[in-house]
């Protein structure tokens, strides 16, 4: 199967958490080496979960238990105030955590958020930087992982802190 045709349907999927294998990690490695293959698979991460694709996050590194993650200061994720709204920092924390997470599971697991909590700690413009480095899990057993994103402004200043609240299970049979 093409790379093209692999993400198409990554993208018209939906529910991926039942595929037999780990769909992230396998459209991850496959594209991030390509030229425009970072932007492809962000892309198809904002069509599978269309609310995260609004605002045009992208990922521009990936490994076990890590994730970084971009998202551009632009008016559709701006407040009344002139900065970047405090929803869209936390819709950036989420999908920086999650692909963390997702690219880290072993082919059986599956997992869901049950929590966020996020302390915004000043107002972010510009280009804002998620970055997580959580705990990996080894296998599908069902446990709780507090997921950690800091988000950083292009100074390198902390603008939020946030931590998932996710469950680790199997896949359904």
């Amino acid at each position: 199967m093409s790379v093209l045709s692999s993400v198409q349907q990554f993208a018209r999927a939906g529910d991926v958490s039942n595929l037999p294998k780990n769909i992230i990690r396998s459209l991850w490695d496959r594209l991030a080496p390509l030229p425009g293959g970072r932007a492809m698979f962000s892309r198809a991460i904002g069509r599978v979960a269309p609310y995260t694709g609004t605002v045009r996050a992208r990922v521009v590194e990936l490994r076990d238990g890590y994730a970084k993650v971009v998202m551009a200061d632009r008016r559709a994720v701006r407040n009344h105030l002139a900065c970047i709204h405090a929803i869209a920092l936390c819709n950036l924390a989420e999908v920086t955590g999650n692909v963390a997470v997702a690219y880290t599971l072993p082919d059986d697991g599956r997992f869901i958020v049950a929590g966020l909590s996020i302390e915004y700690l000043k107002k972010a413009r510009g280009t804002i930087t998620g970055t997580c480095d959580c705990t990996v899990p080894r296998s599908s057993e069902k446990r709780e992982y507090n997921v950690p994103v800091l988000l950083k402004n292009d100074a390198g200043e902390l603008v939020a802190r946030a931590t998932l609240r996710t469950l680790v299970g199997p896949k359904r049979a």
